[in-house]
C-alpha cells in the first residue's frame, strides 16, 4: 500500500508539471472536438490525431494520446443525444434513451448526466488500475514467449468473433491484417518480404497510413455520401436546462455504479471493449428494472449505465495494454502502435523499468477526466454549435488535415497515396459489412505474434508441443477454442437445443 501511494505521488508529480498538464488539456480538447462530430468515433479520432504526438517526448506524447482517446469517448455521446447519430458503436446505445430525452426537451439534462456518468466510470477503473496493474505485471513477468503467443492468439480470435457481424468476415479481416503485418524487412534474416521492389515498403506499411485510411478517410467518405443531414437547435441548450432534478439524481447513481463495475470487468478482457460493455450494462439495467417499458422512451438509467460502462471499459483496457503489451481492441492497438513508435515497450517490465512514465500516464488519466468534467459542462453549448457547421465544409477540411498529418510523419507522398487507397478500401469494407477493427488488430499484433512464436520454438529447439506443455499457454489456447466454438452458429444451436431439452426434462421430473 505504501509503495502504491509513493508511486502515485511520483505519477502526480510528473503529470502535474506545466508541460504535461498543457498536453493533457490539449489532448482531451482535441479528442472531444473531433469526437463530437457525428459518424467519426474514437478510433477515427485517435487515428487522425496520432501524428500530432510524433514530435513530443514519450511521456507528454502518451499523456496527450490518452487524452485524445477518452476525450473522444466523452464527445461521441453529444451527436447521439441531439441528432440520433452515434459517433461510435458504444454511443449507439446512448441514442436509445438520449434522443427521446432530447425530443422531450431534456437534451441539456441528458448531456450533463452523460458527462457525470463518464467521469464516474473513468474514475472507478483508474482506481482499479492503481490497485491491480502492478500485481498483474508481477504475474506476467513469469510468462514466456509461449504464453505471450497464446494470449495474443486469444485476443485476435476474441476480437474477430465478439465483434458485430459475421464471424467468418471477422476472422478473414484478422488474416488480412496478419498478412499486411508481414510486409517489410524480416528482423531475423534481413530479407525483404512482399515489398514488390518498392523501397517505400522496406520498413513495412505505415500504421498511421493504415489507421487513418481505414477509419478516418473511410468514415469521412461514408458521411459525405449520406443524403440526410439532421439539424440541431443550439439555442435550446442552456445551462439552466442542464440541471437535473432530485429524482433524476436518485435514478442516476445506482445505474452509474453498476455500469462502472460491468465496464471495468469487460474492459480488462481481451477482444471485448466498450461496445460489448455498453450493450451488457444496458441489458442488465433493463433486466433489473421494475418497469422495463420505460427504456427507449427517455430513461435516465438508459444513459447513465452505458456511459459509465463505456468510459470504465476504456480506462480498464489500459491495464492489459500497459502491463502485458496486449491490446484488447482496435483502439488499444493504435495506442500500442503509438507507444512502439515512441520507443516505449509495454509489458510487465514497464512499471519497474520506467515507473515515471507508467505512473505519470496513470495519474494523467484522472487529471484528464477532471479536465473533461470542467471542459464539457461549461462548453456543452460550444460543442452543440459545432454540429451546426455544414458537413460539406467540415469534412473536406478534416480530409485536408489528415493528408497533412500523414505526410508530416515521413515526408512521404507514398504514405499519402497509401492512406487514400486504404480509405477507399475501408469505404468498400463498410459497404459490404467487413469489420475494419479486426484487420487493424491483426496488423499490430502480427509482428509480435511472429516474434514470440519464433522465440518459443528456438528455446524449445523446434518442439511445437511447447505451446501445450506449459499449463498457462494451454489454458489460453483452450480459451481460444471455446470462444471460437461459441461463435460458430451450428455449435450455438446445439447448445441451445441441449439447454432446452434439459429444461423440459426438469419440468417433467417436477
Amino acid at each position: 500500500m505504501l509503495d502504491t501511494l509513493t508511486n502515485l505521488g511520483l505519477g502526480f508529480k510528473t503529470a502535474l508539471s506545466l508541460g504535461n498538464l498543457t498536453f493533457c488539456a490539449l489532448g482531451v480538447t482535441l479528442g472531444t472536438f473531433v469526437g463530437v462530430l457525428p459518424g467519426i468515433g474514437a478510433l477515427a479520432t485517435i487515428s487522425m490525431c496520432l501524428p500530432l504526438t510524433f514530435y513530443l517526448d514519450p511521456i507528454p506524447a502518451m499523456i496527450m494520446l490518452a487524452g485524445i482517446f477518452y476525450g473522444a469517448q466523452y464527445g461521441s455521446s453529444t451527436a447521439s443525444i441531439l441528432l440520433n447519430l452515434p459517433g461510435s458503436a458504444p454511443a449507439a446505445i446512448t441514442c436509445l434513451d438520449g434522443y427521446p430525452m432530447a425530443q422531450q426537451g431534456r437534451a441539456g439534462i441528458a448531456l450533463f448526466l452523460t458527462t457525470i456518468a463518464s467521469f464516474v466510470g473513468g474514475t472507478f477503473s483508474i482506481l482499479l488500475m492503481v490497485g491491480f496493474a502492478p500485481a498483474l505485471a508481477d504475474v506476467a513477468i513469469s510468462f514466456s514467449s509461449a504464453e505471450y503467443f497464446s494470449i495474443m492468439v486469444l485476443a485476435l480470435v476474441a476480437a474477430s468473433t465478439l465483434s458485430n457481424g459475421s464471424v467468418l468476415k471477422g476472422i478473414t479481416m484478422v488474416a488480412v491484417g496478419l498478412m499486411l503485418g508481414l510486409v517489410g524487412t524480416d528482423i531475423s534474416s534481413g530479407s525483404q518480404r512482399f515489398t514488390f521492389g518498392l523501397i517505400d515498403l522496406s520498413e513495412g506499411i505505415s500504421l498511421v497510413a493504415l489507421a487513418m485510411g481505414l477509419f478516418g478517410v473511410a468514415e469521412i467518405l461514408s458521411n459525405l455520401m449520406r443524403n440526410e443531414h439532421p439539424t440541431v437547435d443550439a439555442k435550446s441548450i442552456t445551462f439552466r436546462s442542464m440541471i437535473p432534478s432530485r429524482e433524476d439524481w436518485r435514478r442516476f447513481w445506482p445505474a452509474s455504479g453498476r455500469g462502472s463495475v460491468i465496464g471495468a470487468v469487460i474492459g480488462i478482457l481481451p477482444g471485448t471493449g466498450p461496445t460489448i460493455a455498453t450493450f451488457i450494462s444496458y441489458a442488465a439495467e433493463k433486466k433489473i428494472a421494475r418497469d422495463p417499458s420505460i427504456f427507449g422512451k427517455g430513461a435516465i438509467e438508459g444513459i447513465a449505465a452505458p456511459e459509465s460502462a463505456n468510459n470504465s471499459s476504456v480506462q480498464a483496457a489500459f491495464i492489459p495494454t500497459l502491463t502485458l503489451g496486449i491490446p484488447g481492441d482496435a483502439i488499444m492497438a493504435v495506442m500500442l502502435g503509438g507507444m512502439l513508435i515512441h520507443g516505449i515497450t509495454p509489458g510487465p517490465q514497464l512499471i519497474n523499468n520506467d515507473p515515471v512514465l507508467f505512473w505519470g500516464v496513470v495519474a494523467s488519466f484522472w487529471i484528464g477526466n477532471i479536465f473533461l468534467l470542467i471542459l464539457n459542462i461549461p462548453l456543452i453549448g460550444l460543442w452543440v454549435r459545432l454540429l451546426t457547421v455544414p458537413y460539406h465544409l467540415l469534412y473536406p477540411a478534416m480530409l485536408f488535415f489528415i493528408v497533412i498529418g500523414v505526410y508530416s510523419v515521413h515526408n512521404s507522398s507514398f504514405d499519402v497515396l497509401m492512406t487514400l487507397g486504404f480509405g477507399l478500401v475501408g469505404f468498400a469494407m463498410m459497404k459490404f459489412d467487413f469489420p475494419a477493427a479486426p484487420l487493424l488488430l491483426g496488423f499490430v499484433l502480427g509482428p509480435l505474434i511472429e516474434e514470440h512464436f519464433r522465440r518459443a520454438l528456438i528455446l524449445a529447439r523446434g518442439d511445437i508441443t511447447v505451446f501445450v506443455d506449459r499449463p498457462v499457454s494451454l489454458g489460453f489456447l483452450l480459451a481460444t477454442l471455446i470462444v471460437l466454438l461459441a461463435a460458430i452458429g451450428p455449435v450455438r444451436k446445439i447448445f441451445r437445443r441441449l439447454l432446452k431439452r434439459r429444461s423440459v426434462t426438469t419440468n417433467i421430473n417436477e
